[in-house]
């Protein structure tokens, strides 16, 4: 189909009828804009992770900057919360899959984010298809019949909040003048465009989550690109509030500064806890004194995780912002009764002690999650819609306790094979197209992969990196163990499995690799 695009810009991914009231001229003139303005923004930045993470493996030990001592020091808070967003006691968390979307928004939570990022596979399908689903789920008219069930969504509905994709990802499909644009901004301005008068005229939004910042300067630049957008679509300054991910261990450092930079547009802070999990093993992969033990042991009470989760908690409360818990990636088990009381008793654990700590909601993966969480924040909040008041002078996280990266053991056969058939399991199915994939009756996202392959790549170069019986995790032993996980997968998943092949030669070649690759989704996006 022919449409009109700016000057300079090429589309080489394919334009399907529904896809053109997604990009028209004018939404496609804001995304030019901002490329225009910010690109060499976000080209400086990603050069400065690079350099950063040069001198972190030279051995600098991050801290708490000087140069921003005054913010942290300062009497400020974020601007005043939208009524909308006073009320986050439970949130779910899915892709823009139309059926993912209509379930969610009635899943009973308070809030839904809906993910263009990590639970999803990026291909241009999926990202264009994802903004049709918004844009008529935004007007409540958005249904699916899938297998002889009417999908449609209720009277009352979840709060929508939004997640592009963050600054390392580019859309391939989209060039300006030659060169690829930001995922991020494309996701943002296509959204922001088409649906944020429509929300604003029902009262709750636009509303976004930022995700996998590294500094307070890529806070300021999405803020300044919220302000350009709001000037050239006509809203008032302000009206944009987004949510930070913490999920990189230097954000950790900066939570108070990235809070003062989205002063005007912020809606606070969440623990992002996986993804945290994987920048500390990607940040310190080279520390010979560095080595987390078997993913299953490396919970929120871990010290290194119980510092993080309070010293947000403290910062976004102190700031007047909403805390928000992250994600247990624990699902109902059917056909199961056992498994399912265990993996519930988990989720129910993890939701109350985010709710004692202070914490003004947290996020599920499931529908069938939404109810016993909401059960434990309503016991400790009652009918107040959060706990903004809750201060924690008591939380006195220092740098070093950020850094207090326990437990070390144990590391176990079981937990080598888990990181490994995970791995295979998960990158093949977002090879396929789905970026959410319940497995060992665990959500998995992208975060939770890139667990697993850094967590290998890291035991193996480790000297602490052994099993139990002091066996050495090596690049032969994983190379020996792949075959065997993979088998296990395909003989799971059943049908056309060419894609796990492909996924077994990726995780192979990521985790044994002299090179850490940044992202996993970097080369598997080249790929789709």
């Amino acid at each position: 189909m022919a449409i009109t695009l700016p000057a300079g810009m090429k589309i080489t991914g394919e334009i399907l009828p529904a896809y053109e009231d997604i990009l028209t001229p004018e939404a496609l003139a804001l995304v030019d804009k901002l490329h225009r303005a910010f690109e060499p923004r976000r080209q400086e930045l990603l050069a400065a992770r690079v350099e950063r993470a040069k001198r972190l493996d030279a051995g600098e030990i991050p801290d708490f900057l000087p140069e921003t001592k005054s913010i942290r020091e300062g009497d400020w808070k974020v601007a005043p919360i939208p009524q909308a967003l006073e009320c986050r006691r439970v949130e779910i968390t899915g892709p823009v899959e139309a059926k993912m979307v209509i379930n969610a928004f009635n899943s009973g939570a308070d809030s839904y984010m809906t993910d263009f990022e990590d639970s999803n596979t990026p291909n241009w399908h999926n990202q264009l298809q994802g903004q049709v689903n918004l844009k008529a789920a935004v007007r409540r008219t958005l249904t699916l019949e899938s297998k002889g069930k009417q999908y449609k969504l209720n009277d009352k509905i979840a709060t929508l909040q939004v997640r592009p994709r963050g600054w390392h990802l580019d859309e391939k499909h989209v060039t300006i003048d030659g060169k690829r644009i930001s995922g991020g901004i494309f996701d943002f301005a296509l959204f922001l465009f088409h649906n944020a008068r429509e929300q604003i005229a029902r009262g709750a939004g636009p509303f976004f989550y930022l995700p996998k910042m590294e500094s307070h300067l890529e806070a300021r630049l999405w803020n300044d690109i919220f302000v350009m957008a709001q000037n050239e679509i006509g809203l008032p300054q302000g009206t944009i509030k987004a949510t930070v991910l913490i999920e990189t261990i230097l954000a950790a450092f900066e939570m108070d500064e990235i809070l003062y930079e989205l002063r005007e547009h912020s809606a606070g802070l969440n623990a992002g806890r996986w993804d945290y999990i994987f920048s500390c093993i990607k940040k310190f992969k080279n520390d010979k004194d560095f080595c987390l033990a078997d993913r299953a042991k490396v919970t929120m009470t871990a010290p290194f995780m119980r510092a993080y989760a309070l010293l947000l908690l403290k910062t976004c409360h102190h700031r007047g912002a909403p805390a928000m818990g992250g994600m247990s990636a624990l699902i109902p088990i059917k056909n199961d009764p056992e498994k399912n009381a265990i993996a519930m008793e988990g989720i129910i654990s993890d939701k109350r002690r985010d709710a004692t700590d202070g914490y003004d909601g947290g996020w599920v993966a499931h529908p069938g999650l939404v109810e016993p969480a909401m059960k434990e924040f309503v016991a400790v909040l009652g009918d107040k819609p959060n706990q903004f008041g809750k201060q924690r002078p008591d939380v006195q996280v220092k740098g070093a306790d950020l850094l207090d990266f326990k437990p070390e053991t144990p590391i176990t056969e079981h937990g080598l094979r888990m990181n490994i058939n995970v791995g295979i399991h998960y990158l093949g199915a977002w090879l396929d197209g789905n970026g959410c994939v319940p497995i060992h009756n665990l959500m998995e996202d992208a975060a939770t992969a890139e667990i697993s392959r850094s967590q290998v790549w890291q035991w193996i170069r480790s000297p602490k990196g052994k099993l139990e019986d002091g066996t050495k995790v090596t690049a032969e032993l994983v190379r020996k163990l792949i075959p065997e996980e993979l088998a296990k997968v395909k003989a799971l998943v059943g049908g056309d499995t060419k894609t796990y092949d492909r996924a077994a030669e990726i995780f192979e070649q990521m985790s044994t690799s002299e090179d850490f690759a940044e992202f996993l989704t970097l080369p598997l996006y080249e790929e789709v």
